[in-house]
């Protein structure tokens, strides 16, 4: 994955600096290193009537897109079957990562490992195939389009937008 393009957010009511002063731009191995660590992140999608969903849910990232599971029967799947857009944002509100995303359900096998490795590798879990039943779980990757972060000790002199080239 290239290196997605980083800018300071237009927030002038907020006192953010420019670029170039506070902490300035972010970098995005200081928040790949983020959601690599996180061990539990937010999943905001949103109802078929419009109302907003949030749930916390495990998620892996591999170096360019997140994974993660989720009951067919479950809020959280069946929001993303019916809009794949959704924001995942990792546990730590003091310093966030916050990734928008589009959420693309997967059913091969070879796709279904590579979920399965990055989770066992993650959460020190051994699920194997057989754990993910079609008829009852669904895995997606979840592509990014934006990411956000900014520090608590920096706030006016940190915030950091990352565009994804897709």
């Amino acid at each position: 994955m290239q290196t997605p393009v980083a800018s300071r957010p237009y927030m002038p009511d907020y006192g953010v600096l420019g670029e170039k002063e506070g902490t300035g731009l972010m970098s995005w191995s200081w928040a790949e290193q983020q959601l690599q660590s996180s061990k539990n992140f937010w999943l905001a999608t949103r109802w078929p009537d419009g109302r907003p969903h949030v749930m916390p849910v495990w998620a892996a990232w591999d170096g360019e897109r997140f994974w993660l599971s989720g009951g067919l029967h479950a809020r959280k799947t069946r929001n993303l079957l019916a809009d794949p857009r959704c924001v995942l944002t990792t546990e730590d509100a003091l310093n966030p990562v916050v990734v928008e995303g589009i959420a693309e359900k997967v059913d091969d096998e070879q796709a279904k490992q590579t979920y399965l490795d990055l989770t066992n590798a993650k959460y020190g879990t051994d699920y194997q195939l057989d754990f993910l039943t079609p008829t009852t779980t669904a895995v997606f990757r979840v592509r990014p389009v934006w990411a956000f972060a900014l520090l608590e000790n920096d706030f006016a002199g940190s915030p950091t937008r990352w565009r994804f080239d897709n």
